[in-house]
């Protein structure tokens, strides 16, 4: 087992200068404030115009205001919790976050597709799997193994 340099702790993967010493690649951080830019803009439509979220039929009522402004709640927590990992160069728990938009990205394109609204499936699938696959290359495991969330 290795420890820490002050010699107290047991050293983890976090814990080590070589993992704080990298930074996010530029590639990757582009991404992560494009996700960012693209989330929070959605909190700020359904704050704002609530009507761009439905059908252009559909009625906009109270019960829709109510569950626009949880949408934008969420949508606002995740765009300063991408953005504020990624200026702390936090690797693992930004990855984390990474893995949770992405399936929260495939599971709103699962619902485009039974809903009807196949313009948008697809760029909100292609917006999961990059963060998907964004979040296996920063931590450096793949998401789906054990190994990745074992520090």
């Amino acid at each position: 087992m290795q420890v820490s340099k002050s010699g107290k702790y047991p050293a983890t993967r976090e814990s080590s200068s070589a993992d704080h010493s990298r930074q996010v690649p530029w590639g990757l951080g582009a991404i992560v404030i494009l996700g960012a830019a693209l989330t929070a803009m959605g909190a700020v439509i359904a704050l704002t115009h609530p009507a761009m979220l439905v059908s252009p039929h559909d009625q906009i009522n109270g019960a829709v205001r109510v569950y626009a402004g949880y949408l934008a709640a969420r949508n606002l927590a995740i765009a300063i919790m991408l953005l504020g990992l990624l200026l702390l160069g936090a690797r693992r728990a930004l990855a984390n976050l990474m893995v949770l938009v992405g399936l929260i990205q495939l599971l709103d394109a699962c619902m485009d597709v039974v809903e009807g609204r196949w313009t948008i499936a697809t760029g909100v699938l292609v917006f999961g799997l990059v963060f998907l696959i964004g979040a296996a290359k920063l931590c450096g495991f793949a998401f789906w193994r054990r190994r990745a969330w074992q520090s």
